[in-house]
């Protein structure tokens, strides 16, 4: 059978479509079978939900982070900050510090309180809270004014103020800062809400910084820190710490009274800026000094008996230019004192060309010094009667001798070695005073003041070991003296120091109990004592004396003896710190030959 063409291209048309489907067929089952999914209609408010927490959660940790990055806007208490308690109440900034002591504002004047006044600005004024007085000694006058008044008087010459001067509140005294320029050099700017007043003391070139740009001035270092003020661009700032580029923050006072910090990047670099010192001429405090070395001696007189003795006290002595009875003593916490002066013994004294310094001394168990100084009263009346004794009986000097001065009365003595020096500068009377050894718990012997005021300020450079205290030793080791004589020397210049030096050795006995006691011995005794015990002395190059140590029925017995060798060592530190001289205590004590000795030194 014979087929056409066109019967061929249908068969292979036919097998064609056959493969295709097929293949078809076979892509059908190699397909994963799709399942139909019905939707959940509650899936919605989830996803709308999640959504929302996230975008909340996005914000709150932008914000958190804001917060914890972004400067603080919050506003300091500045009330809180200068700790003002009542209307009047005043801030004080003193140079670069705010002080806890608060001044009062009232009737537009800044009054400082009292105790603000001497330990920042001037110790010289003294307030007399018994008799509500306040002091102030110049030269040759002294200034006073009451509670309540306008007027203050120089001397006896009254001179009047447009404003009260001093102010009482309850038992807490201030004065008006303009009354206490007139005596001390400061200046002094105030501002009000809050009150607050920054005084300067300190002048010359002054650390600034200049804000670049308007600045924040913080309480603390920390741009959390609560902000004090806000300062203008081109305000100039005091720095009070110098800036760091660890801490990008520096600490500054600005023009108007804050202490705070502002960040390094809103400064620029440090400058110097000029705070001019104020116009003021400070008080000459002259002196009456001798153009020769000071040699004096005291003479202890008891009664009126014993200044008859003073010609055979004198009869051995050589160079000696001074001599100090022992004639005044506080008699009653008035003012009053007590005197054996006697113008006979001046007139013969004189007569031998020494000089006469009557003492006077608180030796009298029963009056109190404390009680006797601390009165404006009192203390003029003392003053009065010890000037009046000096004229009377024509005496040189006033040697004071006020010992075991509490602490509390420390400010009245001062107050009265500088009101007696402006009766002796007035007089022309040397005023000396007698000042134990310096120590740690003397320093309300105010020595520095007392070099101001005083001629001559005497060191008692004996009694290292003394009666009564519980060790045994030298009355005046060479260490002791030394040091004595160059912690004098750092408060009162080397022209007004006197070193004092014993005439006197202790005879020391320990029992075998260990009890002390002592026996306070002149140069010839000393060495009848030696003598006696057949002791011979050894030099001690510790103390620089000679040294004696026996033992007797159980008791040890010691003595670092005082004699003319011991005395030049003493004598050679006096040359060498080139001092005003030397004073001995006392006459009697001393053998002749010691004189030759001491003229040495002091001709």
């Amino acid at each position: 059978m014979i087929r056409d063409d066109s019967q061929e291209r249908e068969e292979q048309e036919g097998k064609e479509q056959q493969e295709r489907r097929e293949q078809e067929r076979r892509k059908r089952r190699r397909r994963p079978r799709r399942r139909r999914r019905r939707r959940n209609p509650r899936a919605i408010p989830v996803l709308i939900a999640l959504v929302l927490v996230l975008i909340v959660g996005g914000s709150m940790a932008i914000r958190m982070l804001y917060e914890r990055y972004a400067p603080s806007k919050e506003l300091a208490d500045t009330g809180e900050y200068f700790n003002l308690s009542g209307a009047q109440d005043m801030a004080v900034l003193f140079d670069d510090e705010l002080l806890e002591d608060k001044a009062m504002f009232m009737d537009g004047k800044v009054y400082l309180h009292v105790d603000t006044v001497y330990d920042k600005l001037n110790s010289r004024f003294y307030w007399d809270e018994a008799e509500n007085t306040y002091l102030y000694a110049l030269p040759t006058e002294l200034v006073s004014v009451g509670v309540g008044s306008s007027e203050y008087s120089i001397a006896k010459t009254k001179h009047s103020e447009g404003y009260v001067i001093l102010r009482t509140d309850g038992n807490e005294a201030y004065v008006a800062l303009d009354y206490i320029k007139k005596y001390t050099c400061f200046t002094y700017e105030y501002w009000e809400d809050p009150n607050r007043v920054q005084i300067f003391t300190e002048f010359g070139d002054k650390d600034v910084v200049t804000a670049q740009k308007k600045a924040p001035v913080r309480f603390q270092a920390g741009i959390k820190s609560p902000i004090l003020t806000t300062v203008d661009k081109g305000s100039t700032m005091y720095v009070l710490e110098e800036p760091t580029d660890i801490g990008n923050w520096t600490k500054v006072l600005t023009k108007d009274g804050y202490i705070g910090y502002t960040q390094n990047k809103k400064l620029s670099s440090v400058s110097q800026e000029k705070l001019e010192e104020p116009e003021f001429t400070e008080p000459e405090y002259t002196s009456i000094t001798r153009d020769h070395k000071i040699n004096l001696a005291w003479h202890q007189v008891t009664n009126p008996d014993a200044n008859d003795q003073v010609l055979s006290q004198i009869a051995n002595t050589k160079g000696l230019n001074v001599i100090s009875p022992t004639w005044f003593s506080l008699a009653d916490t008035d003012g009053n004192i007590s005197s054996l002066a006697s113008a006979s013994y001046v007139n013969y004294v004189h007569q031998q060309g020494l000089e006469v310094w009557g003492l006077v001394s608180n030796f009298n168990k029963d009056v109190s010094t404390h009680d006797t100084l601390r009165k404006t009263s009192s203390r003029q009346r003392l003053v009065n009667q010890l000037i009046a004794a000096a004229i009377q009986y024509e005496l040189d000097g006033i040697n004071v001798d006020i010992e075991a001065i509490p602490e509390e009365a420390g400010k009245a003595f001062i107050e009265f070695v500088r009101e007696l020096s402006i009766m002796c500068r007035i007089n022309g009377i040397v005023l000396s005073v007698d000042n134990y050894v310096p120590t740690a718990s003397s320093g309300h012997y105010f020595r520095g003041e007392q070099g101001v005021f005083a001629d001559y300020v005497i060191i008692m450079g004996y009694d290292e070991h003394y009666a009564g205290g519980d060790e045994v030793g030298s009355v005046a080791s060479y260490d002791f003296v030394e040091k004595g004589i160059q912690m004098t020397l750092e408060e009162v210049p080397k022209e007004k120091v006197i070193n004092g030096i014993p005439f006197y050795t202790r005879f020391w006995r320990t029992d075998e109990n260990g009890e002390i006691s002592s026996e306070a011995l002149g140069m010839d005794k000393a060495d009848e004592k030696a003598r006696n015990n057949e002791v011979e002395p050894v030099w001690d190059e510790t103390t620089h004396q000679y040294y004696i140590e026996l033992e007797y029925e159980g008791s040890i017995y010691r003595m670092w003896m005082e004699e003319e060798r011991s005395i030049e060592e003493k004598m050679t530190l006096i040359k060498q710190y080139d001092l005003a001289g030397v004073a001995a205590w006392k006459l009697g004590l001393e053998r002749p030959a010691v004189w030759d000795v001491i003229l040495k030194y002091v001709n």
